[in-house]
Formats: structure tokens, sequence, C-alpha cells
């Protein structure tokens, strides 16, 4: 990603109860398929917390933020995408937008 310092990190935090873990992952697992086929989506990836097990981050990064908001949002892609995670909208502690960072990781 380093080619383009303009995309947008898209970072959303769930709480999530043992007993849906399965079928968040399984929906995720879904969801992703479709996160690929997004011209506008440059790749994602999901976290489990270890020392919080039912805390998840699923971070996308997007080709901007504007990409994101009103094109990926108006797309085919979204609505197959927004019906497989819409049942755990109501876990979200935190959904925003970031930018790159400003320091990158030694390689």
């Amino acid at each position: 990603m380093e080619d383009n310092q303009h995309y947008s990190i898209e970072i959303i935090r769930y709480n999530i109860p043992s007993s849906n873990h399965a079928a968040f992952e399984k929906a995720y697992l879904d969801a992703g398929k479709l996160l690929e086929a997004s011209p506008y989506c440059k790749g994602y990836n999901i976290i489990k917390g270890s020392d919080e097990p039912d805390h998840y981050i699923v971070t996308i990064y997007w080709t901007s933020e504007e990409d994101h908001l009103q094109r990926f949002r108006k797309s085919e892609q979204f609505t197959g995408f927004f019906q497989l995670v819409k049942p755990f909208y109501s876990n979200i502690a935190e959904m925003k937008h970031y930018h790159p960072p400003l320091v990158n990781w030694k390689r």
C-alpha cells in the first residue's frame, strides 16, 4: 500500500459474546469475498483478542474514504456485505476511518 498514501483505514472494534464467535467469523469469511471483489478495497484483516477473546478488530483498507463511503456503499458488493455483517452491528464498540501511518515500521 506504500504506492498510495491517500488510502483510508477503517477500523471496526466488536464485542462478540462467545456464543456468537463462530457465526461472526463465518459472516466475515463470507463478507471478505465481497470485499475482495470490490475495486475500492485494497485488503482487510480480522483479529481476535487473546487477552479478551470476545473482542475482534476488523481493519479494512480502502482506496480512499470517499471511495468507501460514496462508491462502495452504493455498489453491488455492499448489499451482500451488509446483509452478512448486519446481525453484528449492535456489537460495534467503534467504527472509524484513519489515515496511513506517519511513520513506517522498519522493514
